[in-house]
C-alpha cells in the first residue's frame, strides 16, 4: 500500500515541468522547442489583448524561448 503512494507521488513529482512564462511546475501544458508552457499560461497569453500590460510581460518570458540549432 505505501508504495503505490510512493510511487504515485513520484510520478507526479517527476511528471511537473517548470513552466517558461510562470515559472512554476505545472503537470500539463505545451512543448514550443525546448520549452514548457503551462495550460494556464497559455490560455492567459492567447485570451491577453495587446495593449494589456500584462502582455508585455508574456513577450518578455517568452524571449527565453531560443530556436534549436539545426547541425548538419
Amino acid at each position: 500500500m505505501e508504495v503505490e503512494g510512493l510511487n504515485s507521488f513520484l510520478a507526479q513529482h517527476y511528471s511537473e515541468e517548470a513552466c517558461v512564462i510562470c515559472e512554476d511546475l505545472k503537470p500539463k501544458g505545451i512543448h514550443l522547442y525546448k520549452s514548457f508552457i503551462c495550460i494556464e499560461c497559455e490560455r492567459d497569453l492567447i485570451q491577453t489583448d495587446t495593449t494589456d500590460p500584462k502582455y508585455k510581460y508574456f513577450l518578455q518570458q517568452l524571449k527565453k524561448i531560443t530556436t534549436p540549432e539545426i547541425f548538419s
